[in-house]
């Protein structure tokens, strides 16, 4: 059956895919998440109702409160009483603080592990990361000057 409208959370790109390896409570507060890391989603903007997200993805609605209230929980959304949720003024700062902590805590000593066990120099992993996303750091010992 097809969704009962495209609101706004269809225009922002929220995936209605669901998988069995997690709470779909938890998977909705992980997609606003990401629509807030990407900038879909700005401090200040409302999130989707409730009632349309529960329609849209046929779910049921205190699914879709249960993950929004993650949100709040982490005062990353606000509520605004007869208004909805709307996501809070440094939400994304927040949110690159606490991914990039768990990025160098987490990920990172799992990668840095395999590249010392490949043995590669970190002029050979730049030699391989795209100059247009990543630019190569500048060379060590002093400012480069031109």
């Amino acid at each position: 059956m097809a969704p009962t409208h495209g609101g706004p959370h269809r225009e922002k790109g929220m995936d209605p895919n669901w998988n069995d390896n997690q709470p779909i409570y938890r998977q909705l507060r992980d997609r606003m998440v990401a629509l807030i890391l990407e900038g879909a989603l700005k401090e200040g903007d409302p999130l989707p109702s409730v009632r349309a997200v529960a329609a849209d993805y046929r779910l049921n609605p205190l699914t879709v409160l249960k993950g929004y209230q993650q949100l709040v929980d982490e005062h990353l959304v606000e509520k605004r009483r007869g208004r909805g949720m709307y996501v809070s003024e440094g939400a994304r700062r927040l949110l690159l603080a606490g991914e990039r902590d768990r990025f160098l805590n987490e990920e990172w000593p799992q990668i840095l592990a395999v590249i010392h066990r490949l043995g590669f120099s970190a002029q050979e992993l730049f030699a391989q990361t795209p100059a247009l996303t990543h630019p190569a750091p500048p060379p060590r010992g002093g400012d480069a000057k031109d």
